[in-house]
């Protein structure tokens, strides 16, 4: 780390971290298809959190598990970056840790899709 990142600190620190952030969050969306069609969900479920949601609590959960998907699959395109970083070379290693990430991707939409059928099923069915 260069001596710069290092005497950073407080709201300087914290305009760099967000910088950083941002450039993220555009990476994401002008390369990784999966974040794209999931961010296109979130926009979408995100505003029906609130208007399904009949409590704080229920509206966090709704929306929190949209945001934990968006979440999930920043990490799984990370870790697949720097799989392929390493080496494009096909590897027994290489290919578990790709799916371990996308098992964690599947794992955040089965919860979202529950919590979401949850909420439809209480908001109609009573």
């Amino acid at each position: 780390m260069s001596e710069t990142h290092k005497r950073r600190t407080g709201i300087d620190r914290l305009a760099h971290a967000t910088a950083h952030s941002w450039h993220g969050l555009q990476a994401a969306v002008r390369h990784e298809s999966a974040f794209r069609q999931e961010l296109v969900l979130g926009v979408l479920l995100l505003p029906a959190a609130w208007w399904l949601g009949t409590s704080w609590l229920e509206r966090v959960m709704l929306g929190g598990s949209v945001l934990l998907v968006l979440i999930v699959e920043l990490l799984n395109s990370g870790i697949e970056a720097v799989v392929d970083r390493v080496s494009l070379e096909l590897h027994e290693l290489s290919k578990r840790a790709k799916d371990y990430g996308s098992a964690a991707v599947m794992l955040s939409l089965v919860l979202c899709g529950w919590i979401w059928a949850e909420a439809l099923w209480a908001r109609w069915a009573s």
